[in-house]
């Protein structure tokens, strides 16, 4: 009774709001629908409509699965200090951090089946117990059952914690922490087995480094947070939910020494490309300096550097960093930054050259920026419904209509939430 209740509650707050709620639903679903029907065409005519060919067999898709990797990853930020630390500051936001993993990894699944041949009806290939995935001998095979493995975690500990709320009891921490504990290495394990998937093709030398595990940590431990920070940002500013000073300051503090050791780590791999130039290094002068009149991604790479290198000089300072409208701009360009530098600065390059020398550039089609764009607007889909639905309940003002007075879990009502979510039952305050 209760969890039907539940469920309805979610579905009246997460499509009830406002104008501009619906315009923006409405917007992401207009894209969706737009990338939807580039895919029909790619699963009509296969990938050969993309810009991927047999030089360059991994595009836009891939580039975005590697930085997607990251954001999904950087929950553990506030998880760990949150639900084991017990730090009171991040336990604000660390129900949205969960939502962001969600959203996340729901992108990166989408990626991996946009970037596979055929129709959708294929997709099981991909699924864990059931598909084919030559499990344990493909590094993609680990990939996919780890992302599948931590979407669960994110979604079962912050339904029991959710669920428990709306009913009006504390949620018990033997049923949940012991999970935490196991998203936590689960989060790392993601992202460096996303790493080693580049780093094991020996016939592709630009991704032959003992670092770029490390590398993919400290962009996700950078990206991450710097998102957080603006959703957490615009959160406080529409709506009654109490996300501190101090957690956005921490989260910055967090930002400003990751986006350092991921400078640090780009200056060694540049050291090592360059300082003793070899043959393997042809990748790297292709994507900083371009190799003759083949320079597509040179614009591309030197931007992604500018954004990073002034938003974590800006982080750097004391004051600019505690401003609220400088921060905000810096995290939106460090976000831009290692989106340039993890994922079209990453991937493509190491096709280029081939292992036979040959040069093959590569530009995505419109087919592949739809459909990019569709599975983004999905991403933005679900975390919306998501922190539209969590926030009420945390609020207090979405609650069971089976709550006895006397169950002792009580949450408050501020005075402004009538008027922000009219669709929802209030709490009777005591």
């Amino acid at each position: 009774m209760h969890l039907r209740a539940f469920l309805l509650s979610a579905l009246r707050s997460a499509t009830s709001g406002g104008r501009r709620y619906h315009l923006w639903m409405g917007g992401l679903t207009v894209i969706m629908l737009a990338g939807g029907y580039a895919y029909l065409e790619q699963a009509n005519h296969g990938l050969v409509v993309t810009g991927m060919n047999d030089h360059v067999s991994w595009g836009l898709y891939i580039s975005n699965l590697a930085f997607l990797v990251g954001l999904a990853a950087a929950a553990v930020i506030l998880v760990l200090p949150a639900y084991i630390l017990k730090d009171v500051d991040f336990s604000q936001a660390v129900l949205i951090a969960e939502g962001v993993a969600v959203s996340a990894l729901v992108m990166c699944l989408a990626f991996v089946m946009a970037n596979s041949p055929g129709w959708p009806w294929k997709w099981w290939r991909l699924a864990p117990g059931v598909g084919l995935l030559n499990w344990p001998d493909s590094m993609l095979a680990w990939d996919v059952i780890l992302l599948n493995g931590y979407l669960v975690l994110n979604l079962a500990i912050p339904f029991y914690i959710l669920y428990s709320h709306y009913v009006g009891r504390e949620p018990l921490k033997r049923k949940y922490v012991p999970f935490i504990y196991v998203s936590v290495f689960w989060a790392v394990s993601i992202h460096l087995v996303t790493a080693f998937l580049f780093s094991g093709l020996t016939a592709r030398p630009f991704w032959n480094s003992a670092l770029l595990g490390p590398r993919f940590l400290a962009s996700a431990f950078t990206a991450g947070p710097a998102f957080m920070i603006l959703l957490l940002g615009f959160i406080r500013s529409n709506s009654e939910y109490p996300i501190s000073d101090s957690a956005i300051s921490k989260l910055a503090t967090v930002t400003a020494v990751a986006a350092q050791v991921n400078l640090v780590m780009l200056l060694s791999e540049l050291i090592f490309e360059f300082f003793t130039p070899t043959h393997h290094n042809i990748s790297a002068r292709y994507l900083f300096f371009g190799l003759g009149e083949h320079d597509a991604l040179v614009p591309w790479i030197r931007t992604g550097i500018a954004l990073n290198v002034t938003a974590t000089i800006t982080l750097m300072i004391h004051p600019l960093r505690k401003n609220p409208r400088v921060l905000m701009w810096a995290c939106a360009a460090l976000f831009l930054g290692i989106w340039v530098e993890k994922g079209i600065g990453l991937v493509i390059p190491g096709f280029i050259p081939s292992p036979l020398g040959e040069i093959v550039e590569y530009a995505p089609t419109w087919v592949e920026l739809w459909v990019t764009a569709g599975i983004w607007a999905m991403g933005m889909f679900v975390l919306t419904v998501l922190v539209r639905v969590a926030l009420p309940i945390e609020l207090g003002v979405l609650r069971s209509p089976h709550l006895e007075d006397s169950q002792p879990y009580r949450v408050v009502r501020p005075r402004s939430t009538r008027t922000r979510y009219p669709d929802v039952r209030p709490v009777r305050k005591r």
